[in-house]
């Protein structure tokens, strides 16, 4: 699993995650993606386009990392999930504390609502 950070205009950090979120891709990325959202404040566009298996402790580092940022005050939105990873999501019912968007205006004015 790999992760990339960039930094948007607005205050919005992009993380790019590329591989499988199963229990390896997730303990590959876990510190590094925890130490991403808790650190940096404000809000954040995770780009799911590149993940294409989420198993459920990929879906934990998520929630995570998105009730810490809402408790700092910040939101962590996805971004264009392939129809795999966003079925599992929806199937989860996580979608309200994880919104997922195709669009990438979209996504980031969700990020960065109050």
């Amino acid at each position: 699993m790999e992760l990339e950070t960039e930094k948007l205009d607005g205050g919005i950090t992009l993380i790019k995650l590329r591989g499988r979120m199963d229990v390896r891709g997730a303990q590959e990325i876990d510190l590094k993606f925890t130490t991403i959202t808790s650190v940096n404040q404000g809000a954040f566009v995770i780009d799911m386009s590149e993940v294409d298996f989420l198993a459920s402790i990929g879906i934990r580092t998520l929630l995570v990392s998105a009730k810490a940022a809402k408790a700092r005050g910040g939101r962590l939105v996805l971004f264009k999930p392939i129809e795999l990873v966003a079925n599992t999501l929806e199937v989860a019912g996580i979608t309200a504390i994880l919104p997922i968007f195709h669009d990438m205006d979209a996504a980031s004015a969700a990020a960065t609502a109050s």
